[in-house]
Formats: structure tokens, sequence, C-alpha cells
């Protein structure tokens, strides 16, 4: 079990070394109000003066710690010949510059605040970028300890105002992680009763399983008064239990007392004070406590985070593989994903695409739906008759027989009358090639979103596919709704009475006389002409007129038709009734043939001239403009993000890999 802090250091520094933080890896997360003695915790621990010190809040960003132990300068000078890369007894590095060694430690001192103050700044504030040490000494156990900001509740000098929140929130960040340890820290001269670190870590970890508690300044508690009973637990219990400690004085600090002193004062003072809990208590215990948790902690973490690491390998070898390898033979990439975009339209358009939209109708699926159920349903809605009042159409009838009364209903009025009907079919017909239309551009972005890898890798080239496929949509687009106005034009051309479905006139005529009753009774207002003459004839001149061959036309008494109005509405004889439903029946009649004829044919000739036209000159299109040697470089330019996810992705596999390796190394009889 010895080896396997080391092999959580391993993979800390694995991940470390591609900034990603994608497994949570067993550590110490040292927790405690400003000035409550974590930083003299460490060093006692260390057994070496490193860490920053200073009124108010001193560590301003977290500071991972990983303590390796390593056999003694001479025995290393021993196993090596005479010959060893570090002429030292205890050294160390950071992460940020590990190719140097620290050997004095004030020069790491110097090192942690001088990397606080470049990304914090001077101003007292906090960061959460952490800061990685590693301590290579023989006095030390294998641990990874993680110290953080002290709990402040009041801002002081120019610090944030929410600096209460951001500390918190930091902490939070670290404590919340099921596979760290809480290293609770409180001072013993304050009420336990009311310790922040404690708080904090009952939030996160209400049973206790996780927390360690140290109580620190044993030696500062009043005069008459003890920490037996909290070291006992008997104040708040604590499942790992309650280590005391004694820390160096700021007088000891001044004065250059040393560790190794400090640390027998501590057991001088423990044997003393508190003798039955003195083998319980102080820092060699602590250290010696923390390994052993520590320990045990990632041997019970360990298949979790084994399943982890496979589980993230599968993962980002499959996005990995989805950006795509790096770019060999340029022609052959750039032919490949032209044939990819060209074959995936058609399919989508035949309805044979691999990926099949289940949320809506798209591709060729729509197109029926537009042929069938859109544009079908309209013609169906369109009344054959709409717009024709019975008076319109006895008025067509009037002015198609001229100045002479018709015997029979003329032919004329009824082409004229049924072209216009047959007109309104023209307006939905281009709508329906309108909706075609669209439908194929979406189908555009339908084949990129099932390409979003290989089109976004080269957004040049994304760009340039779909302005060539709506090219050709936009050109064919005008030869289309010529075609389908081609086809009302031609209904229009020449209206067929002699069409096998159109019914007889001879017959409608029959069936509307049988169906007519007797003439109206006296009284039923006549044509509008015929009254305004017989008001003529009555208006006449009384006395001696003059005649009419002498009469100026200036002074005769004229009527201007213009100035009668027409009658909006007024019943009809039994002879009109018969030639208006005469014609209305041969308009639905062969409005109806139009209708049947336009509905089948505008569809086909949607798909001949737009829809198969594009299916069988895509490919050729896009290769025609795009497949240009000048163009190549420009279109296969890789996108800045996708050649950078590629690249971390790519980091992480490796990080992954690597890991996987070092967990499997491993053996199940080193577990116990």
């Amino acid at each position: 079990m010895e080896t396997l802090i080391p092999v959580v250091n391993k993979l800390q520094e694995i991940f470390n070394t591609v900034g990603a933080e994608v497994i949570q890896l067993p550590q110490i997360v040292v927790i405690g109000a400003q000035s409550s003695g974590k930083s003299s915790v460490l060093e006692s621990i260390v057994g070496r003066d490193f860490l920053p010190r200073g009124s108010g809040i001193v560590t301003r960003r977290p500071l991972v710690l990983q303590l390796v132990n390593v056999p003694s300068l001479e025995e290393r000078q021993r196993a090596a010949s005479g010959e060893t890369s570090t002429q030292a007894e205890e050294w160390a590095t950071f992460l940020h510059c590990k190719h140097k060694s620290f050997t004095n430690f004030d020069e790491i001192r110097q090192e942690i605040e001088t990397e606080t103050e470049r990304t914090t700044g001077t101003n007292k504030g906090i960061s959460l970028e952490p800061l990685y040490l590693k301590i290579y000494s023989p006095h030390v156990l294998n641990l990874t300890l993680v110290d953080l900001p002290g709990i402040t509740k009041v801002p002081v000098g120019d610090q944030p105002p929410d600096i209460e929140g951001q500390v918190r929130e930091m902490i939070l960040s670290y404590v919340s992680n099921p596979n760290c340890l809480i290293l609770a820290v409180t001072a013993a001269n304050t009420d336990m009763a009311t310790s922040e670190a404690l708080k904090l870590a009952r939030d996160v970890d209400p049973d206790g399983r996780r927390t360690l508690a140290v109580v620190t300044k044993l030696d500062l508690m009043d005069a008459g008064t003890d920490a037996m009973d909290v070291l006992m637990g008997r104040v708040i219990p604590v499942k790992l239990g309650i280590i005391g400690v004694v820390n160096r004085s700021q007088h000891d600090i001044n004065s250059g007392k040393r560790i190794v002193e400090s640390l027998q004062d501590e057991q001088g003072f423990l044997q003393k004070r508190y003798p039955s809990l003195a083998n319980r208590n102080g820092t060699r215990h602590l250290a010696k406590t923390l390994n052993r948790l520590l320990m045990h902690h990632i041997r019970d973490c360990l298949p979790e985070l084994k399943t982890r690491v496979n589980v993230l390998t599968a993962q980002y070898q499959s996005v990995l593989q989805s950006y795509g390898q790096p770019i060999e033979d340029k022609n052959a990439t750039l032919l490949q994903i032209i044939t990819k975009f060209a074959t995936e339209y058609c399919h989508t358009i035949e309805g044979t695409a691999r990926n099949i939209e289940t949320s809506e109708l798209c591709g060729g699926a729509r197109m029926c739906y537009i042929f069938h159920e859109t544009f079908g349903r309209t013609l169906e809605s369109i009344d054959p008759l709409a717009g024709l009042t019975m008076l319109d159409i006895l008025t067509a009838i009037r002015n198609a027989t001229g100045p002479r009364p018709a015997l029979f209903v003329p032919e004329v009025s009824f082409e004229l009358l049924v072209k216009r009907q047959i007109k309104r079919l023209e307006d939905p017909s281009l709508r329906c090639v309108e909706l075609v239309h669209e439908e194929l551009q979406r189908i555009i972005q339908h084949c990129s979103t099932y390409n979003t890898q290989e089109l976004l890798r080269f957004p040049k080239l994304h760009e340039a596919i779909v302005e060539v496929v709506t090219g050709v949509l936009r050109q064919r687009l005008p030869i289309t709704n010529e075609m389908v106005h081609n086809l009302v034009a031609i209904e229009l051309a020449y209206i067929n009475t002699k069409h096998p479905d159109f019914i007889d006139t001879a017959l409608v005529s029959a069936s509307v006389s049988s169906s007519k009753s007797d003439p109206p009774a006296e009284g039923i207002r006549r044509w509008k002409s015929d009254k305004v003459e017989d008001a003529g004839m009555e208006e006449k001149p009384k006395g001696n007129p003059q005649p009419p061959m002498y009469s100026s036309p200036s002074r005769s008494h004229a009527v201007n038709l213009l100035d009668t109005p027409m009658p909006a509405t007024r019943k009809l004889s039994q002879r009109e009734q018969r030639d208006c439903e005469v014609i209305r029946r041969l308009i639905k009649s062969y409005f109806l043939i139009v209708r049947k004829s336009i509905q089948d044919s505008v569809p086909k000739t949607v798909m001949h001239f737009l829809v198969n036209y594009v299916k069988d000159h895509l490919q050729s299109q896009l290769v025609g403009q795009l497949y240009k040697q000048q163009l190549l470089d420009m279109l296969l330019t890789e996108s800045e993000d996708m050649a950078q996810q590629r690249k971390e992705a790519a980091g992480l596999l490796q990080a992954l890999q690597r890991a996987s390796q070092t967990i499997s190394e491993i053996r199940e009889t080193q577990l116990w």
C-alpha cells in the first residue's frame, strides 16, 4: 500500500501536464479560518519553513503540495555509485518550472510569493489557479495536501467586497470532491461550536467519513482550561478523530527556532499537559495518521478511479476520431468530402439517408407532403365558381352576343369565364414550387448537421459547398417557375370542349330546361337597358315640338346611360336562369378537369426541372467549381478551434492512456 500515494501523485502529474482535471483524484484538503495555523501545521509536517507568512490573508491561491519520501543523500549516493543528479538531502520542484530544482527553502517561499502575485496581483485578491509544489525529503511521509486560503469574514485593504463568498466557493469546489479527505483546522483558543472549518466540512460530508479535525495552539488556551473534552470528541465528535498540535509562536519564528526543536517542545508539552493523550496527538502522529488515512482512502477509490479512466479513454478516442486525422492528400480529401455531401444530399431526398430525422418530415418525405397534402388540398379547396355571381355570368353572356339577342348560349362567354377561373390555379402552383425550393435549401443544413465535424473542420469548404448548392437551386428556380406558368398558359390557350370527361352541352341544356318551373309572374324587373328605353319614350315634350330632324342635339332632352346605376341584384327570367345555370355547370365541369391536370402536372414538372436536376448534377457542379488546384489550400484550411480541440483531445487521450497504464501496474496484492 505504500506505493498508492506515489501512484496518485504520478496521476496528478500526468493530468497537470495537459492542464485538465478530468479525474477527481484522492487528496487531503486543508481548510480553516484565517490565522488558525494551517500553514504552521503544513510546515511542521514537512519539517521546513517554506510558506509565506504575514498578517491578513497570506495563502491567496490553492497550493497542491506533494510530499515524496526518498532515501537519504548518503543512501542515494551509494546506490548510484557516487553519482546522483541532486546533491542535496532535500529539494523541491514546481510544475511551472519543473526542470529547476530548489534546495534553498527560502527560495521556495520567494517563488510562491512571486507566482501568487503574478496571478492575483498585490491587492490581497485570490485566484482559483492552483500552484503545484513537490518536495522530496527523507524526513517526510508520502502525502498529497492542498492548502487553501483561510476563511475570512471582512475584506481588508483593497480586497474585493465579496472576498468571503469567493473563498467559500473555492473551498467548496475542492471539498465537494467525494474522493478528497478534509483536514479541518481549528484553533484551541476559539469555540469549537463556532468553527467555520467544521461547519463547511459537515455541509459536504454530513456522515463525517472524510473529515479529520486538527486543534492547533493548545499552548495558548486560557489559564485553568484545557482541550481534554475537545480532543476526546465530547464537544463535537469527528469520526476520523481529533488531533491536537502545538505550533511555533511568532516569537519562535522571528528568533529562528528550528522546527525540529519545536517538535521536541511539542512532545514535552503534550507529555506534561495531556499525558494520557500524548501518543495520539502531536505533529508526528498527525503525519502518520494522514498517511494511513490517505492510503486507505486511495485503496477504496481505486476501483472507481480505474473504471472512470477507462470510460474517459474510450470517450476521447471517439472524440479524437471525430476530429479526423491530419490531411495527407488534399485532392483525395476534397473529393471525399464533396462526394460524401452530394451522396448524403441525394439520399435525404430519396429517403435512404443513414441518419433519418424522427422529429419532423424532411427531404423527399416533406416534398411528398407538399405535393399531395399542401398543394393538393389547396387546389381542392378552390371553389370552381368562387367569385362568379349569376349577374356576372349573365353580363358575360349578353356582352358575348353584341347588339343581337342570343338564341343560344354563346360559347365565347363560357371560354371567357372558365379562363378567369383557371387563372386562379397559377398562384398555388407557383407556391408549391417555392415550398419545394425551400425544402431543398433546408436539406443543405440537414446534411451539414450530420457532417458537422468534417465541415466545421474546414469552414471555408463548408461555405463554398453551401454557396454552390444554393447557386444551382437559384438557377433552376426561375426555369421551374416558367414551366409551371406555361402549364397554366397551355390550359388557357385552348379550351377543349371535346375532352372525354367534359359533360355534353346538349345534355346540360336539356337537364336544366327540364328542372325549371313556369315563367315568372308579371312585374319582374327587366334589364336596365329596357328600363331606360321605356323611360325615354315616356318623356315626350308638350305643346308643338319641332320635328326631330330640326332639333339641336345640345337642346334635346337626352338620357346619359352612364349615369344610370346598374342594379346590383334583380330577378332573372326563366331563360336567363337557364342560360346561367348551363354556363355554371359547364365551368364547373371543365374547371375540375383542368384542376386535376394541374394537380398531376405541377409535381411532375417540379421533380423534373428542379429536384431531379439537382440530384443528377449536384456532384458534377461541386467538383467542377471547387476541385481546382488553386483552391485546395484555401478550402482545406482547418479552423483554429478545430486544430486546438484535436490537440487537446490528443493530449488528454495520451494522459488517460498513461494513467490507465500507471493504475494497471498496481497489483491486487499491494492493496491489502
